[in-house]
């Protein structure tokens, strides 16, 4: 499950500086969108919206924008667009599974974009359910060390339902089923810890390793991809060693 972290890394470090501002701002908007139409517009009572509005706040998206966006998912503001979420199953080159994870008022252009990239990049479309077996959708928290007990992280996560709890590079990771995201989130938040990342994501069953040269290729892949507009987030089974994110982190 490392290779996640590893990936999670990379964008915080990179993510940023490099994405645009305004595309930035689409992709959280309709977060707190697809949060608020989900599971209500009321942050105290809805934790996935919660953690999408702390997202935005920590790339300084203004009141007004998170506003309207929690209006836009409780229908108090009708615009005509109904967004839907669509995942698409796909590979990149080297045969490095994907699932792309879009959010979209127009599911002809998502697929048509989506799909022009894959088959430009040397990737290729898959049918449905041809790649998700080799995915489980977890619950997922990401936080740093410092300053916490690692036996004591352990048993709290474990008490709440998790499955899985990794201490690497300082980091802590948490996974676990889908129904024991809230509990786990009221745990950490009744020990004071507010994760950098918290939400469901897509984990591989297992991750494939290539040497730098392929790497460096698949990541430029799933960079093209997560440009277009319609795309949230690109999940791949792509393992990164050490050094590769060191390499990653400045290209």
């Amino acid at each position: 499950m490392s290779g996640h972290s590893h990936w999670s890394t990379i964008k915080r470090k990179k993510g940023a500086a490099d994405a645009k501002r305004g595309q930035l701002f689409t992709r959280l908007a309709r977060e707190i969108t697809i949060a608020a139409r989900d599971g209500g517009g009321d942050p105290d009572t809805n934790i996935h919206l919660q953690y999408a509005i702390d997202r935005a706040k920590s790339q300084n998206m203004p009141k007004d924008n998170i506003e309207r966006a929690i209006k836009r998912g409780t229908g108090e503001l009708k615009d005509g667009s109904v967004m839907e979420e669509i995942y698409y199953e796909g590979y990149a080159s080297h045969g490095i599974a994907l699932m792309i994870f879009c959010v979209t008022d127009n599911r002809n252009r998502a697929v048509s974009e989506v799909r022009h990239i894959l088959s430009r990049m040397g990737g290729t479309m898959a049918d449905v359910g041809s790649v998700a077996w080799q995915f489980k959708r977890s619950s997922y928290f990401s936080f740093p060390l410092a300053g916490h007990d690692m036996d004591e992280l352990f048993e709290l996560a474990v008490e709440a339902g998790a499955d899985d709890v990794t201490f690497d590079d300082g980091t802590v990771e948490i996974f676990g089923e889908v129904d024991v995201f809230k509990e786990i989130s009221e745990r950490l938040k009744g020990a004071g810890i507010k994760p950098e990342e918290a939400g469901l994501r897509m984990i591989p069953n297992a991750e494939v390793y290539l040497d730098e040269d392929d790497t460096l290729q698949v990541f430029k892949f799933i960079e093209e991809l997560e440009e277009l507009d319609d795309v949230q987030e690109v999940y791949s089974n792509l393992g990164l060693s050490e050094e590769l994110v060191a390499i990653l982190e400045k290209v």
